[in-house]
């Protein structure tokens, strides 16, 4: 799985970049309007994007034909893409602390909890994200596998909102906002390893061309 994982990271590597730069520059951009830890919530999304684009490349390239040759099971294949979103998404986010940390030492108002609660939003809106979009990207062609992959970060955001209207049932979220995400944030890890279960089930019934 690791050499899989290094050619997804070789093929995205430029976008990669690009990413993370444009995530500092936004960072910076954005303190002047908003606090600058809300950029934690935008950060793993943007970044995972590189994911699709590799399975764009695979399909495009016959790759995913190619890689049933070599000595790689399929659960390996489909751990390495998600192994691989993971990586992008703590990238992301590594690459958006940046601004914040420059920001707190400049004198700019960033606590370590208010990062904890965006840094929770953006992992949890993330990883719903790709628990939806990802096993759709082998059950569907590329083009619908995109318009998904664009259509699962809304729907990662309605089920987040879904989630705190029923743990307010429990707790009063309002008061426990931290204690609160961190709960989204478990559920949604749960769900992205739910679903590369189903990703691998699906990819080793499907007949790959």
């Amino acid at each position: 799985m690791k050499g899989v994982l290094l050619k997804d990271l070789y093929i995205a590597k430029s976008n990669i970049l690009v990413t993370a730069v444009s995530l500092v520059v936004l960072g910076f951009g954005l303190s002047f309007l908003l606090e600058a830890g809300a950029l934690l919530i935008l950060a793993p999304v943007a970044s995972t994007t590189a994911v699709f684009i590799s399975i764009t490349s695979d399909a495009g390239s016959r790759w995913n034909k190619n890689v049933l040759t070599m000595p790689v099971s399929r659960s390996q294949i489909i751990g390495g893409k998600y192994s691989f979103y993971v990586i992008l998404a703590v990238l992301g986010l590594i690459a958006a602390l940046i601004p914040c940390g420059v920001l707190a030492l400049s004198g700019a108002d960033v606590t370590f909890q208010s990062l904890c609660l965006y840094g929770s939003i953006g992992m949890s809106a993330t990883l719903l994200a790709g628990g939806i979009s990802l096993p759709c990207a082998y059950l569907f062609d590329p083009e619908k596998s995109q318009i998904v992959f664009m259509m699962s970060f809304m729907a990662s955001t309605g089920i987040i909102v879904a989630l705190v209207l029923f743990l307010n049932l429990l707790i009063p979220v309002k008061n426990h906002l931290l204690l609160t995400f961190q709960i989204v944030l478990a559920m949604a890890a749960a769900f992205f390893l739910l679903s590369c279960k189903i990703a691998v089930n699906v990819y080793q019934r499907r007949d790959v061309c």
